[in-house]
């Protein structure tokens, strides 16, 4: 008899390294983003960066609680 393995990958885990366009893949990050008033979802600056900014230096540049944004966005990055 063959035996059926399930293969499952693992979810990359969003750090302060991780892109704005790497991020709102995720189901539910814009409302996330949104809620910690993460300016960048409206700049038209910010459209044309995606792949360069990262959440971390979106957190400093305007004072937005890194560790708080990081905890919401790996809990729906779990779901």
């Amino acid at each position: 008899m063959s035996k059926i393995t399930k293969i499952t990958t693992k979810t990359k885990k969003i750090t302060k390294d991780t892109t704005l366009g790497e991020v709102l893949e995720l189901p539910g990050a814009e409302q996330i983003l949104a809620k910690y008033k993460v300016p960048c979802l409206t700049c038209p600056m910010a459209q044309m960066e995606m792949g360069v900014l990262t959440i971390g230096n979106i957190c400093k540049m305007y004072g937005v609680d890194l560790e708080g944004i990081l905890k919401e966005l790996n809990k729906t990055e779990s779901k």
